[in-house]
């Protein structure tokens, strides 16, 4: 069962409890007599569980980053939050949208639904809209028969380590938002190009060779939107075993 499902379940059967005690059983009871146990913990724990359902389903929620896919952007242990409203309100469990807001822009960096295993979520920049034609060739992106601009950039003292010698950093700008990606010329991955459906987006990694992408699994239908990722709030290097203090704040562009 995913984290949702527990949260609305709990909200539930803790609301349940608590209602059903209100109206049949608190009145009954001898004056001063204590609540039985599992009705004190539900009048305790529905208030934070509602409010902890309501912020993760509609307004915030946290997530990690597992790989390193997104690198330059995006750390192994980052830790981000994701704006659940950017993109549309939509229910909880049923992810079905209620109420319109705005639509993914070029450039982005979205969470989404896998659509090949919609349990495991995923995180990548936008690059393609619905309706474009999206080209990958020698590094490079197309959009609509235009390339977008890389300029090369030195790595700095961050991603030592964290990446292979011989990987190139560069400069690119989609749409309002520019950002650094990594290239390994030594690697050479699926070239070509589509149209993008109606109502679906085209994703890319940062780390361009080392992404597994809309290159490989297709587009993103805009049903598996989870939100905009927007904030670093915490970032754990795991090989050390401490903090990265100088993410902490950091603003994902």
């Amino acid at each position: 069962m995913s984290f949702p499902a527990i949260m609305v379940t709990l909200v539930f059967v803790t609301g349940i409890i608590w209602l059903l005690d209100s109206i049949f059983w608190a009145s009954s009871r001898v004056k001063n007599a204590k609540e039985p146990l599992i009705v004190e913990y539900a009048r305790s724990f529905f208030p934070i569980i509602l409010v902890v359902l309501v912020i993760r389903s509609f307004i915030a929620e946290p997530f990690r980053i597992p790989s390193g896919s997104m690198l330059p952007t995006l750390h192994v242990g980052d830790f981000i939050l994701v704006n659940k409203f950017a993109y549309g309100v939509r229910l909880p469990v049923l992810n079905t949208k209620i109420i319109d807001v705005d639509e993914p822009q070029r450039g982005e960096v979205v969470v989404f639904r896998y659509p090949k295993n919609p349990e495991v979520d995923y995180i990548k920049r936008v690059v393609g809209l619905p309706n474009d034609k999206v080209g990958y060739f020698n590094k490079t992106i197309y959009i609509n028969g235009e390339a977008i601009v890389q300029e090369p950039k030195e790595k700095n003292v961050s991603l030592l380590g964290l990446v292979p010698d011989n990987s190139q950093l560069h400069i690119e700008t989609l749409g309002d938002h520019t950002h650094e990606l990594l290239i390994d010329p030594s690697r050479r991955l699926i070239e070509g190009e589509m149209v993008v459906p109606l109502g679906e987006y085209f994703v890319m990694g940062d780390n361009r060779d080392n992404s597994n992408d809309s290159r490989f699994w297709g587009t993103v239908p805009e049903a598996n939107l989870v939100g905009k990722a927007f904030f670093i709030w915490m970032s754990w290097d795991w090989n050390t075993g401490g903090i990265v203090w100088d993410r902490l704040g950091d603003n994902i562009n």
